[in-house]
Parts: C-alpha cells; structure tokens; sequence
C-alpha cells in the first residue's frame, strides 16, 4: 500500500488525521476502529443464541419472550440503518459512528445488569439502534481513509472478513463465557471492545464531509419502525395466544396499515429514506428480495436449533457454541470462494447454487427427532451455511451493479435492511411455530420445510431472471 504523508504534524494529545491524505499508520488503524465497530455487531447477532436457555431459566418467560430478546435487537436494525446511514452525512459520520460506538457500549452493559425480560428486551433495543448507526458510517468513515481504489478495496476485505470471524466465533465465546462466568458476561465482553474502538475512532478517524442539507425523513422512519415491530409483534405473540387472538389480527392489520402509510410517504418524499425509484430497476428488487429470503430461512433456523440443541437435546452452552461452530466457519471459505465461482459460472448461477445447496440441507434434515445425534445432522448444517457463503457475495455485486455508483451507498443499505428484515421474521415466524414444547418436533420440521421452499423460490427468481441480470455476464 502506497503511503502518503501528512501536511501536517499532530497536535499532542489530539485527535490524528486520517483520510486521503493520512498516513498509512492512520488509515490502518481507522480501519481497527471500524472493523471493531462492525465486528461487535456481528457477535452480537449470534452470540445470544447460545444464551437462550439461560436466559430463560434467569429471567422467566417462554419462547415469546426469548424471541423478544432476538427480534428487538433485528427489528431496530433493520429499521434505522437506512436513517443512521443519512443522519452520518449531514453531521459526519465520525460523529455519529463514535456516538453509536458509545450507545452499542452502554446498552450492552443494560442488558448485562437486566433484573426482568422486560428490561433486556429494552436495552436489546437500544443495542439494534446502536448497530444501525455503526454499520454504515463504518463503511463510510473506510471509504474516506483509503484515497487508493486498491487498498480501500483490501481494508473492505478485512472489514467483511474480520465481521464473518466474529459472527463465526459468536456461539463458541458465548458458550465458554456462559459456562465459566454466565449469560450476563456474553454482554459485557462488548464493554473493552467498546472502549478499544471508541479511543482508536477518536484517535485516528477523520471527520467526512457534512452535507446539512441531506434531510432525515423522520415520517417514514416513524412508519418503518411501526411496521416491522407490529408484524414481527403479531407474529411471535400468534404462537404464544392463537392466530385467531383479536391483538394478534390487530397486529397483522396495523402492519398492513403502517406499511402502506411508509409507501405513499417514501413516494411523496423530497429526500425519501427508501427511494421506490431503485426498485423500478427488476434486478435491484429481486436481488433485495433475495436478500430478505434467505435470510428468512437461516436466522430462524438458528433461533429454532439453538433451542433444540439445549432443550431438547440437553446440550450445555459451551456443548451448543460447539454444535454452532462448523455451521457458521462454512460461512467464511465459501465467501472466499464465491468470487472465483461467479466468474466462471455467472452471479446468478452462483446465487441459484447457493440456495439449492442451503435447501438441501434444509431438506436432509426433515428426518430430525429428539433422538437425533448432532453428528446425524452435521453435514447438513454445513451445507446450509455453505449456500449462505457461497450466495451472498455475488447477491452484493449484482445488486450494486444494478444501480450507478452515487446511489451504492443507498443501494448498500437497502440490501442490510432487507436481510435484517428477514431475520426478525424468520425468528419470529420459526419460533412461534416451536413455542408449544409438546409440539417442537412438528415445528422445527415445519420451519425446515419453509425455509427449503423459500431458498428454492429464491434461486428460482434468480435464475427465471437470468437473462435480465448484470451479473449473467460472466466477464464480470
């Protein structure tokens, strides 16, 4: 990497520039910052997961609840994300990643000192929040370290990777933690991560260019927000009280209305959080709804087997990380390799290749029963993960290519928002279907065989719109 030289030395005890015209020191450590920032997101995606037993036998409540504490963290960030992305660049997006940074921080510290469900649910709100600010003014504050498209391409590379590891390592740091100390040290582990990134942000990230005249479209995050949690609402508290209950029909009708009501905002907008135009362009809507598929089908997948493994089976939290451990390292090297494959074979094959060989791990194991071995469904788990890796590099690039370069960053965040969505209904679907315990069997082969037929519907789309997508060229 080429270095460059500051035009100036440092003040003592100040702040030190990054940017374009950083030091090659400087830029690297910016990149620290913000792989910490992402990373910490990422861990606590699935390190909970590991927790839910304790959780439950700490504070009470049934599968709803444990839900709860999954979805609200999903539901805030998939919610503001688009909004945090904004709200970085009219005051600048190291302003605003250290005070996420610092939110993320305390928030965790919330939920470790939680008396009640109640309580952990709120503060897991507030991390979701939190991860929303910090995922895209991360990326933002990278962009602007690396003044070379090479390097600024390589520090993404380490950004993504160094995310993949922590989603990878959740499960098994959350077993040993939980086991040695308990659930509430799976929250405070983010304390020195905290402190570590907010003092190397500080130090050595520059501040972007504001743009005050970017407006936040307060209306339509209203509207986003009581959308997805009066959905995600209706469909957690269906499994708990009945679908017929009259508060879950209300719910599935005020997220019908909520909806409507962010459509014909995000239409009439001058400076819409959601720009509708970019899903007149077929492959940017396929490849959101993809997006939004898949992961649908693997994040409640593993809410529903983390509660086999513990309840079901008898496994310990450290036992549980274990079983977590091979499915979520697939992750990694099929990232690695789907580059290599998509120029062979074309994006969408790729993509259609992905959720064929995560449907049919899907579908071996529809035979699981409370005698099951973990060994029995080993394979299967990693060819589950595998298709996750393997599709959603070349889903990136397509849907990036789909749109001119002004609008990746908007294009970027759109793609984050739809998977988180995904994730709050898959657990809140696949979890529901679970909460009667005399029933869990039933519902975990439900949910296997609703996750196979969404995988397959979305290499389907993907393939069916073969000759319409970028990505069928396979010079790219």
């Amino acid at each position: 990497m080429r270095q460059t030289f500051p035009t100036a030395l440092p003040v003592p005890g100040q702040p030190a520039a990054s940017g374009p015209h950083s030091t090659g020191l400087a830029a690297n450590l910016t990149l620290a910052a913000m792989s910490l920032g992402y990373g910490v997101v990422q861990l606590d995606v699935t390190i909970v997961n590991t927790a839910l037993n304790a959780i439950g036998t700490s504070l009470g409540g049934g599968v709803a609840e444990l839900q709860w504490v999954v979805s609200a963290y999903t539901i805030a960030f998939a919610a503001f994300i688009l909004t945090a992305g904004a709200l970085g660049d009219r005051v600048g997006a190291k302003r605003v990643f250290m005070a996420g940074f610092a939110i993320f921080t305390a928030a965790s510290v919330g939920c470790a000192l939680a008396p009640d469900a109640v309580t952990l649910i709120a503060a897991r709100c507030v991390q979701g929040l939190a991860a929303a600010i910090l995922v895209p003014n991360s990326l933002a504050l990278l962009r602007h370290a690396y003044a070379d498209e090479k390097a600024r391409g390589r520090a993404v590379g380490i950004w993504a990777a160094g995310a993949s590891l922590a989603l990878t390592a959740g499960p098994f740091v959350g077993g040993v933690l939980i086991t040695l100390v308990g659930w509430r040290a799976i929250f405070l582990v983010n304390l020195p991560i905290g402190l570590a990134g907010l003092w190397l942000a500080w130090r050595f990230a520059s501040e972007t260019t504001r743009s005050p005249r970017h407006e936040i479209d307060l209306p339509g995050q209203v509207a986003a927000v009581a959308a997805l949690g009066t959905l995600a609402g209706a469909l957690i508290e269906g499994g708990a009280l009945g679908w017929n209950n009259p508060f879950v029909i209300a719910g599935f009708v005020a997220s019908a209305v909520f909806a409507a009501l962010f459509v014909w905002r995000e239409a009439r907008a001058p400076q819409p959080m959601l720009p509708l135009s970019l899903f007149r362009q077929r492959t940017f809507a396929l490849a959101s709804l993809v997006g939004l598929l898949v992961n649908v089908a693997f994040y409640g997948l593993i809410f529903v087997l983390s509660l086999y493994f513990q309840r079901i089976n008898g496994l310990s939290a450290f036992e549980t990380g274990l079983a977590f451990v091979p499915m979520l390292g697939a992750v990694l090297p099929a990232n690695l390799i789907a580059a290599r494959i998509a120029e062979r074979i074309g994006a969408p094959a790729t993509i259609a290749l992905g959720t064929t060989l995560s449907a049919a791990g899907c579908l071996a194991m529809l035979g699981i029963d409370h005698a099951t071995s973990y060994w029995a469904i080993c394979l299967q788990l990693i060819a589950m993960s595998a298709g996750l890796g393997l599709l959603v590099p070349p889903l990136t690039s397509t849907l990036l290519r789909s749109v001119e370069p002004r609008r990746s960053g908007i294009a970027a965040g759109v793609l984050n928002a739809t998977r988180q969505t995904g994730s709050v209904l898959g657990v809140a679907l696949f979890g529901s279907l679970v909460g009667q315990s005399s029933a869990f069997i039933t519902g975990l082969h439900v949910s296997l065989a609703v996750s196979a037929g969404v995988l397959l519907a979305a290499g389907a789309l993907i393939w069916m719109a073969h000759n319409h997508m970028p990505g069928n060229d396979r010079s790219h």
